[in-house]
C-alpha cells in the first residue's frame, strides 16, 4: 500500500470509530445476508462480537504502516477460525460486507479511492490469513496460476 492509501484507510477510519457499535451491527447484519452459512459460526452474544471486531480493525489499522507486526497474530487467529467452521470463501463475504459496512457508515466520504485502499488493505490482511489456515489451498492456486 502507498503511503496515501494508508493515510485513506486511517483517516476514513476515524469517521467510523464514533459509530463503531453500530457499524459492528450493519456489517454482521450484511456478512449473514451475504454468507447465512457464518451465522451458526458465532457462538457469544454478537455485540461482544461486534466489539472484539471493531478493536482488531482499530488494531490493524493503526498498524497499516507495519503490517508485518500484526501478521504473525492475524496468522494465529486464521489458524483458529479453521476449528471454528470457518471456510476460504468466508474470507470474500467477509470483505464484501467490510466494504459495504464503510459505504453505508461514511456515505460520500468513503471515496473511490478510499475504497480502493479499504479494499487493498483487506485484502493483504485476507491473503495473509488464508495463506496460514489453508496453505494447500493457497499452494493449489499458485500451481494452477503457473500452468495457464
Amino acid at each position: 500500500m502507498t503511503p496515501q492509501q494508508i493515510q485513506l484507510v486511517k483517516s476514513t477510519w476515524q469517521q467510523v470509530l464514533p459509530i463503531q457499535a453500530a457499524a459492528a451491527d450493519l456489517f454482521y447484519g450484511r456478512l449473514f445476508e451475504l454468507a447465512p452459512d457464518t451465522r451458526p459460526l458465532f457462538k457469544r452474544d454478537i455485540h461482544a462480537q461486534g466489539a472484539m471486531l471493531m478493536s482488531t480493525l482499530d488494531t490493524v489499522v493503526r498498524s497499516l504502516h507495519d503490517l508485518g507486526a500484526v501478521l504473525p497474530t492475524a496468522r494465529q487467529l486464521a489458524r483458529r477460525h479453521v476449528g471454528y467452521g470457518v471456510q476460504p470463501q468466508h474470507y470474500d463475504s467477509v470483505g464484501t460486507a467490510l466494504v459495504w459496512t464503510l459505504e453505508q457508515g461514511l456515505g460520500a466520504a468513503l471515496t473511490p479511492a478510499a475504497r480502493d485502499a479499504w479494499r487493498m488493505a483487506y485484502e493483504a490482511l485476507a491473503d495473509a490469513m488464508k495463506a496460514a489456515a489453508y496453505p494447500a489451498d493457497v499452494a493449489d492456486s499458485a500451481a494452477v496460476r503457473e500452468a495457464a
